[in-house]
C-alpha cells in the first residue's frame, strides 16, 4: 500500500488551502475595519493565520521533497511548466496596470488637464531614490545568479553568502520603497497618475517581499542542505521568480518613472 503504480504525486489530504483562506478573509476584512475604524486587531489577526499557514505548508512540501521522495523528475517538470504558466499571468497582470498607464498618458483628458503628468502632481525625481533601487535589484539579480551557479557547482558556502546577499537587497529595496512612498507628495486618489502610480508600484512591491520571503526559505532550507546539484526546484522558482519582479521593476522604472514624470 506504501508504493506507487504511477510516476505522479498525488498529493495527501491537507488542512492548509482551508486556514489559508480563513487567514486572507480575516486579513482583508480586518483590512477593511482598519481603513474605517482605525482597528488593527483582526487584520494582524489573519496575518497571524497566513504566516502559521505558509510556515507549516512549506514545511510539509520541504518533507515531501527532501525526505519522501515524492518529487521526482516527472513531478518536477510539470511544477516547472506551472511556474511559466503562473509568471506569465503575473505578467498579464502587469500588463494591465500598464496599459491603463498608457491609456491615460498618452491621451490626457480635460479632467487632468490635458496634461500628462496631471496639474498639481509632484512626481518623483527618477534619478534619487527610484534609480538606487533599480541598481540594488539588478545587484540582486546578478546576486541571486552567482547563487544558482554555487549550488549547481557544490559551492556551498558561496550559494550561502550570494544568498544573504540577495535577500539582504530585496530588504533594503523595500525599506527604501516604503520610504518613498512616506515622502510622496500625492496619493492614491490623486487622479489617474496616482492610482496608476501606486497600483503598478504598490504591486510590485508586494511582488518583491514575496520574492524575498521565498528566498529567505530557500536559504534556510540550503542551510539545512536540503538541496543538492541535481535536486533544487525550491530555488529554482524562487530564482526565476525574482528575475520576473526584476524586469518589472526595469518596465516600471522606464515607462513610470522616467518617461511618466
Amino acid at each position: 500500500m506504501t508504493s506507487n503504480n504511477h510516476p505522479y504525486h498525488l498529493v495527501n489530504y491537507s488542512p492548509w488551502p482551508l486556514t489559508g483562506s480563513i487567514g486572507a478573509m480575516t486579513m482583508t476584512t480586518g483590512l477593511t475595519l482598519l481603513f474605517f475604524n482605525k482597528q488593527l486587531y483582526l487584520m494582524m489577526l489573519g496575518n497571524l493565520i497566513i504566516l502559521l499557514t505558509m510556515f507549516q505548508w512549506w514545511r510539509d512540501i520541504s518533507r515531501e521533497s527532501t525526505y519522501q521522495g515524492l518529487h521526482n523528475s516527472l513531478v518536477i517538470k510539470g511544477m516547472k511548466i506551472s511556474m511559466i504558466l503562473f509568471i506569465i499571468s503575473e505578467i498579464m497582470f502587469f500588463i494591465s496596470f500598464f496599459w491603463a498607464f498608457f491609456h491615460s498618458s498618452l491621451s490626457p483628458t480635460v479632467e487632468i488637464g490635458m496634461k500628462w503628468p496631471p496639474k498639481g502632481i509632484f512626481t518623483f525625481d527618477p534619478i534619487q531614490i527610484p534609480l538606487l533601487n533599480t541598481m540594488i535589484l539588478l545587484t540582486s539579480g546578478m546576486t541571486v545568479t552567482w547563487a544558482h551557479h554555487s549550488l549547481i557547482f557544490n559551492k556551498y558556502k558561496k550559494t550561502m553568502i550570494s544568498l544573504i546577499m540577495t535577500v539582504t537587497l530585496g530588504v533594503v529595496f523595500t525599506m527604501l520603497q516604503t520610504y518613498e512612498y512616506l515622502e510622496s507628495k500625492f496619493t492614491i486618489s490623486d487622479s489617474v497618475y496616482g492610482s496608476c502610480f501606486f497600483m503598478a508600484t504598490g504591486f510590485h512591491g508586494i511582488h518583491v517581499i514575496i520574492g524575498t520571503m521565498f528566498l529567505l526559505i530557500c536559504l534556510m532550507r540550503h542551510l539545512n542542505n536540503h538541496f543538492s546539484k541535481n535536486h533544487h526546484y525550491g530555488f529554482e522558482a524562487a530564482s526565476w521568480y525574482w528575475h520576473f519582479v526584476d524586469i518589472v521593476w526595469l518596465m516600471l522604472y522606464i515607462m513610470i518613472y522616467w518617461w511618466g514624470s
